[in-house]
């Protein structure tokens, strides 16, 4: 098993997206892939398969139902907040320990690759001590890292790089995301980043439909995994 973390330089900067589109791509490849959103924030069980849990399922070609859900997402919170936050406003607490028991089990007992989407971004807080960054170095895993074209996003991505490596954890490759309506060419970020990120690869996923595994971006960034 093969196992990767996807992360991000913040909130809905495309995790889901780049995972859901790399598993649709291994799996047309006739690979092994699937993938776990272990937390989520801001679920409505009415509406599970919009969930990135449920886009994680769509990928691996399976129904979102109560059962698979659970499966690759068992721990869930209504309130659209960090997990700290969020697990407080239903008087629950995130047990870490439980997490990273929950995700080892996973990665041993899977044959192929396996992406395990975090939450947010690196520094993102689980519960009152640990950060999804002590998450990724807990686990002994690299990391991809999904930034986006926006204003800001150099400082963001280029913070997120320096505290990963800080941690002495391996970043596979730094996936630019498009964003959508953005004032910042592609073009110019891309360039940017290669200058600054150093032996980390910079590939760009251009705006697309969602799962289009037959993008050549998907097929790019696969290799650099």
């Amino acid at each position: 098993m093969t196992a990767i973390f996807v992360t991000a330089t913040g909130t809905d900067i495309g995790k889901t997206f780049v995972a859901a589109g790399l598993i649709r791509h291994w799996r047309a490849q006739g690979r092994k892939a699937a993938a776990l959103k272990p937390v989520m924030t801001g679920y409505d069980a009415s509406t599970a398969a919009a969930s990135d849990a449920g886009a994680l399922l769509a990928a691996m070609g399976l129904e979102a139902t109560e059962d698979t859900i659970s499966q690759v997402s068992p721990w869930r919170f209504a309130a659209p907040l960090s997990p700290d936050m969020a697990a407080a406003r239903e008087g629950r607490t995130l047990d870490c320990a439980e997490l990273l028991e929950f995700c080892r089990r996973t990665i041993d007992r899977h044959d192929g690759t396996l992406l395990i989407e975090g939450i947010g971004g690196v520094m993102v807080p689980l519960d009152e001590r640990h950060t999804v960054l002590d998450w990724i170095e807990a686990l002994k895993i690299p990391a991809l890292l999904v930034t986006g074209s926006y204003l800001g996003s150099l400082s963001h991505t280029l913070t997120s790089l320096d505290v990963l490596r800080r941690r002495s954890i391996a970043v596979a490759a730094l996936a630019v995301n498009e964003t959508p309506g953005s004032t910042v060419p592609l073009a110019e970020t891309l360039a940017t980043l290669r200058r600054f990120a150093g032996p980390t690869p910079v590939t760009a996923l251009p705006r697309m439909d969602d799962g289009e595994a037959g993008h050549p971006a998907f097929a790019e960034l696969a290799t650099l995994l």
